[in-house]
């Protein structure tokens, strides 16, 4: 039985046997660090049933467990909180009855199974920082689910079809003269996401020279400018310049430029219009069309799997949009039905979710085609299918698709589907650079590739100056920064909330101080330093009657607290909980080098537990890293 629940049912009867009344539940915190305490008990919540002075009624329940509770040894209380300090015993008994720290905390596999999605890539550009983050907290988040019990299965939905993918096939049937990744060394990815840009820089071109030459342009900008809305958004977004009288024609022509580039690019735009029409041949079949889609799609999944290796990341399966684009419209016809779902005049279909606070949802267009809610919809379902056992999805997607999300599981609870209940977006913000946002079109994303390699290089700098791996080999010296490189993006990601933008400084993340992966690998390396040390050391297994450091106890407190801090981290889907937690563990254990002696204790049976300690400590550190993806080198 756990502490918390032993010392409720104790305080429970410690409230029964002083004050005859019934306690439904027993609230407890850490205990704050200027206490001396363990645990500590708020006894506010217990006036609801126990009428006194709140010190008095902590008092009282504190000397009911001293004298009935083997594991509490002493008592403090501060105004209503109740500090227990725990034997030593307690904390000794708990160590020895591991047998072996490099599973602790983790569950079985139950029956209970979860179906992640995360990295979902567009087919035409590489990955870049923002996938990264994307990544790593789907695959943190599954691991930490199967470490919990769960039953996981990792799949990403790649969106392979598209307008967007055509412009990069269009670009390289223009102007890419038969290049290969063969012929020009590059990864498949960055070879097609080289035309994607090109695509833009043509098109870019072209609707410049049309906004400078075209009558036609100067037309559509007066028109703009004489729209109520768009005098509003002079008005306000240039505020200080209409309040001083200044002219507005540089302003609004840049208002016009932004606003009328997508339909410029839709009923104007000569290269756009052969996008289009690709994309018209590739919906009907197109054999030269689907060959050259497939041939460059190819590369680019060659591509993403040497990325994916990299990162050191997984999937079980795959779902392509080019198969999945057509499913929902017979879900949405069985809604339709049901009554789910309502048909307007003009033939469409929506979802009214008034009721829900949200409004009226398109699910079907009045010609009978769908939109991108027609397909989740039916992917969803799908996955069901696929794997039956699926109690629940986790969508790892961007904080931009919040709205969609909370729409697509309105919508599938509505059509009766239990699993709904237990649908969840992993939203997340978004990643920034100290340079300023990244834009795929214009070529300035930050790719996976190239900032792996720049890690693994700033590892290096680092790593040099410090001058603690001489003895190393070139090969192993490239294995560590690699790990240390990777440890540091990893971590630095994924110890932040996920729903909190970051702003990524691969320096500083790459610091051998503070809350940063390579402090923390640095200490694991320093026990595994201890633990060569101390071969041939007799291992000694009883420990009864020793009394603890205070740094000791420290170290196995936090230890303790793994079990539920994955637990926690599972029910939140928050990878940040287990960095955290690995970082106060990581503390708590150099405190403890510090300022106790490991290999020069007094007696035998200290110098034991120690070394036992640190080993523990190191398993731990080991297995809460592993939850993140992230390795720990046995030097450094």
């Amino acid at each position: 039985m756990a502490l918390q629940d032993i010392l409720s049912e104790k305080i429970k009867a410690a409230v029964q046997s002083l004050y005859g009344a019934s306690l439904e539940r027993v609230e407890f915190q850490a205990t704050r660090k200027e206490f001396e305490g363990d645990i500590t008990v708020v006894v506010f919540p217990m006036l609801k049933v126990v009428k006194g002075n709140p010190v008095q009624i902590g008092e009282s329940i504190g000397n009911y467990l001293v004298e009935h509770v083997e594991e509490v040894s002493r008592f403090n209380v501060v105004k209503g909180f109740l500090n227990l300090v725990l034997s030593d015993a307690f904390f000794l008994n708990f160590f020895t009855s591991v047998s072996d720290f490099s599973n602790y905390g983790k569950v079985a596999q139950g029956e209970d199974a979860m179906m992640v999605e995360y990295a979902s890539p567009n087919t035409n550009k590489p990955l870049h920082l923002g996938h990264i983050r994307n990544v790593l907290l789907g695959y943190s988040v599954a691991e930490i689910l199967k470490a919990a019990g769960k039953k996981v299965y990792k799949t990403q939905i790649i969106n392979d079809r598209g307008i967007h993918i055509c412009k990069s096939m269009l670009a390289w049937k223009t102007f890419g003269n038969g290049e290969t990744p063969e012929s020009t060394g590059l990864k498949g990815d960055h070879l097609v996401g080289k035309y994607y840009v090109k695509f833009e820089q043509v098109f870019q071109e072209e609707y410049s020279q049309w906004l400078s030459t075209s009558k036609e342009a100067l037309q559509k900008c007066e028109e703009f400018g004489q729209k109520p809305e768009t005098q509003k958004l002079l008005k306000e977004k240039y505020e200080e310049k209409v309040l001083n009288n200044e002219d507005l024609s540089s302003e609004l022509f840049s208002e016009f430029r932004k606003h009328f580039k997508n339909e410029y690019f839709t009923e104007l735009s000569e290269i756009g219009g052969q996008a289009q029409e690709m994309l018209r041949k590739w919906e009907a079949g197109d054999e030269e069309t689907v060959a050259l889609w497939k041939m460059m799609n190819g590369w680019v999944y060659d591509g993403f799997e040497v990325t994916y290796k990299d990162i050191g990341v997984d999937f079980d399966s795959y779902y392509y949009e080019s198969n999945t684009y057509l499913l929902g419209k017979d879900n949405i016809m069985e809604g339709l039905e049901s009554g789910v779902f309502f048909k307007k005049e003009d033939g469409s279909v929506w979802c009214d979710l008034s009721d829900e606070g949200l409004d009226e949802k398109l699910v079907l267009r009045s010609d009978g085609t769908a939109v991108y809610m027609t397909q989740d919809i039916g992917t969803a379902i799908q996955r069901v299918k696929d794997k039956p056992d699926i109690n629940g999805m986790i969508y790892t997607v961007g904080n931009e698709q919040d709205y969609h999300f909370k729409v697509l599981f309105l919508i599938l609870k509505k059509l009766g589907n239990q699993w709904a209940e237990n649908l969840h977006h992993l939203s997340y913000g978004m990643v920034d650079l100290p340079t300023g946002k990244m834009k795929s079109r214009e070529g300035t994303v930050v790719d996976a590739d190239d900032l792996i390699v720049e890690m693994a290089n700033t590892a290096r700098d680092i790593s040099e100056d410090l001058g603690k791996i001489d003895d190393f080999s070139e090969e192993e010296k490239d294995q560590l920064y690699q790990t240390i490189g990777l440890g540091a993006l990893k971590y630095y990601i994924l110890k932040v909330d996920p729903k909190k933008r970051i702003l990524f400084d691969p320096e500083e993340s790459v610091d051998f101080q503070g809350n940063t992966g390579p402090f923390i690998q640095y200490t694991y390396a320093r026990i595994q330093a201890i633990l060569r040390q101390s071969e041939g050391l007799a291992e000694v297994s009883d420990f009864a009657g020793m009394e603890l450091h205070a740094k000791e106890k420290e170290v196995l407190k936090q230890i303790q607290m793994f079990p539920e801090t994955l637990q926690l981290a599972a029910s939140q889907y928050s990878p940040a909980i287990i960095a955290n937690y690995t970082y106060d563990l990581v503390k708590n254990f150099n405190s403890f080098y510090q300022n106790v002696s490991i290999l020069g204790a007094d007696t035998e049976q200290q110098k034991s537990f120690r070394v036992q300690l640190s080993k523990a400590t190191g398993k731990v550190i080991q297995s809460a890293f592993a939850l993140l993806g992230i390795q720990v080198p046995e030097r450094m």
